[in-house]
């Protein structure tokens, strides 16, 4: 009798039991479905074109922050003028380096532009442009980085969310180290996230 009413109680309750076990098992499979913004992706785009890691955070954000597609043009721009001047100063010492040898193998006349100069002024000119050039493709080199690094300090912050409640108080505080000494006053910084 006794093991046919506890049969009768495990046959009634069992199928609640497992109610409750496949509710948790769609609850967490819906979690995991969700797509996470991928920082290894913002940065590989930003790498294969620049720029375009910052657009790929700029769709994710959400509706109210969007703000990552203005760095486009910036990006560009830098890339831009740094390689407008660095190729401008390589012709110009590919120029004066040309200037140099028929000055002095050929005993050609000098062109105009550099007439007033005379051989050593010519030198001097051309390790100028060879100097600038090389500051001007490490730039270019440092912006092309520095988009790279900010796609990917960008997708970090991409889901990031600063509640209303999150306050911060700085007061005053007075700290006893031990009896002997005196106390000691410093400041005290409390971080209430609600």
């Amino acid at each position: 009798m006794k093991f046919c009413s506890v049969f009768f109680v495990l046959i009634l309750f069992f199928p609640a039991f497992c109610q409750e076990k496949v509710k948790e098992k769609t609850i967490d499979t819906t979690e995991d479905t969700v797509k996470q913004h991928s920082v290894k992706t913002a940065v590989i785009l930003s790498a294969a074109l620049p720029g375009a890691g910052q657009v790929y955070n700029h769709i994710a954000m959400p509706k109210g922050k969007k703000k990552a597609y203005w760095k486009v043009p910036l990006i560009y721009t830098g890339l831009g003028v740094t390689g407008y001047f660095a190729v401008k100063n390589h012709l110009e010492q590919k120029t004066l380096k040309q200037e140099y040898i028929n000055r002095t193998e050929y005993n050609l006349t000098p062109i105009e532009k550099y007439s007033m100069y005379d051989d050593a002024g010519i030198l001097q000119l051309y390790n100028q442009k060879v100097t600038r050039r090389d500051w001007l493709f490490l730039g270019m080199g440092l912006v092309y980085l520095l988009q790279i690094a900010d796609a990917a300090v960008e997708a970090h912050f991409v889901k990031f969310d600063v509640s209303k409640d999150l306050t911060m108080k700085v007061r005053p505080a007075v700290m006893p180290i031990d009896y002997a000494t005196l106390p000691t006053v410093g400041v005290s910084l409390q971080l209430s996230i609600k």
